[in-house]
């Protein structure tokens, strides 16, 4: 049996993108989602990381999306793709490494930067300031339509077992169902 090397990913490894920019650090990405929110402290906002994939010959392309909505108010989001050079064509794998970029993203902003978050937007707490962390995940829970119905409960539980972010699948999973697929379709 081949041993695989697991290697962590150091923060300043991660780079972003977006339609205006390109190159972001996450420490630029914290920034940009703090001034997004300090424009509007007194709104809704979802926080959500999906990720999605497309095999193409020879490597498989995942995008990670980040999204900060502004319920009914807006968005600001970007994402990171992550090529793996061969073709995943198990569906339970493609899934887990899916759910696994997100995880790995999430955690960069659990402590600090989900504080800074919450930060910006206690003071308007009674003024209908609310923060929503979701980790959505590119499956459904119908199996004659998804046929990653029958992986759901595995990913849940994973994003549920991280605390703090809630799980979502389709056809409410748009951070990775929407917005990560749409930056899947070309290859690299």
């Amino acid at each position: 049996m081949m041993k695989r090397k697991i290697k962590a990913v150091r923060s300043d490894e991660l780079v972003f993108q977006n339609v205006s920019e390109s190159g972001m650090t996450l420490e630029q990405v914290k920034e940009r989602i703090l001034a997004f929110m300090g424009k509007d402290p007194q709104s809704e906002y979802h926080f959500v990381i999906g990720t999605d994939s497309q095999v193409f010959r020879g490597h498989t392309k995942f995008v990670t999306g980040i999204i900060i909505r502004r319920m009914g108010k807006g968005a600001w989001a970007c994402y990171r793709q992550v090529v793996v050079p061969r073709e995943l064509r198990s569906i339970r794998e493609k899934l887990a490494v899916e759910t696994s970029l997100s995880q790995e993203i999430a955690a960069c902003f659990m402590g600090g930067i989900l504080e800074e978050m919450e930060e910006t937007l206690l003071p308007y707490l009674y003024k209908g300031a609310v923060l929503e962390l979701f980790i959505d995940i590119d499956a459904g829970t119908h199996p004659t339509i998804n046929k990653t119905s029958q992986y759901v409960k595995e990913m849940v539980d994973r994003v549920e077992a991280m605390g703090l972010y809630a799980a979502r699948v389709k056809p409410e999973s748009y951070g990775a169902s929407a917005y990560a697929n749409r930056w899947t379709k070309k290859s690299v």
